[in-house]
């Protein structure tokens, strides 16, 4: 005979593997839907449209990626590799193939870049169309977890060029932009972003749309538009 210790036991046995299954169908539909349980654990670090603006320090000559230290160089004030291409009136646009690790500019039909990039990691970079809507010439990240060592502060990042669609607002903060934090190009590496060697995502600043005028940073508008991004595949799971 059962007793009424012995049915409570049970109903709380019959509790925990509910609850239990739920959590754990929970966590799995999280895992399959482009990682999103490590982007809520490990988000990219969010921005205020408003106010986003040049950030540039001089005086620091450290960073913090993953947890750990990185050198920023001291080359990335001086322009070494700037490259401009004269005026054209060709539609341009941008293309990222995720499955490859590539970025394609183009004028027309007219290849005009093929760069080896680095796309999310720790948060899935985004598919869809898209188009640029400023152009800071160095920016602040910062973002991760120190919990599971994805933390990172990084300051003085060059020729950064965020995007957006209605789908991505653009306080997520998704962007093209040089990397000196590492060189593993052609592997997945950032929180959701697309990383790029420092001449490259050098040249691309310049090239792309809205275009510079006078200055060094620019919001897009309709006289100035943005150039469309287009981003597709399937990155590896490294």
């Amino acid at each position: 005979m059962l007793t009424t210790c012995t049915y409570a036991t049970l109903n709380n046995m019959r509790r925990f593997v509910v609850y239990g299954s739920l959590l754990l169908l929970f966590t799995l539909g999280l895992l399959g839907s482009e990682n999103k349980l490590t982007r809520i654990i490990s988000p990219q670090g969010a921005i205020d449209p408003t106010t986003v603006r040049e950030t540039y320090n001089p005086s620091l000559t450290e960073g913090t990626f993953d947890n750990k230290p990185v050198s920023i160089p001291s080359y990335i004030a001086s322009n070494p590799y700037r490259k401009v291409l004269g005026a054209t009136t060709a539609k341009k646009r941008i293309e990222v193939d995720l499955s490859r690790q590539r970025l394609y500019a183009y004028e027309d039909d007219h290849l005009v870049y093929d760069f080896t990039v680095s796309t999310g990691k720790w948060g899935r970079t985004p598919t869809g169309t898209f188009h640029i809507w400023t152009k800071i010439k160095y920016a602040l990240m910062t973002g991760g977890s120190s919990a599971i060592g994805t933390y990172y502060y990084l300051p003085n990042v060059p020729h950064t060029m965020y995007f957006y669609n209605e789908d991505h607002s653009q306080s997520i903060g998704y962007g093209l932009h040089a990397a000196y934090w590492h060189n593993n190009f052609g592997h997945p590496m950032s929180h959701g972003c697309i990383n790029m060697r420092l001449e490259d995502a050098e040249q691309l600043y310049y090239w792309a749309e809205p275009e510079l005028k006078d200055g060094n940073n620019i919001r897009a508008t309709p006289d100035n538009p943005g150039t469309e991004l287009t981003i597709y595949g399937e990155a590896p799971s490294e």
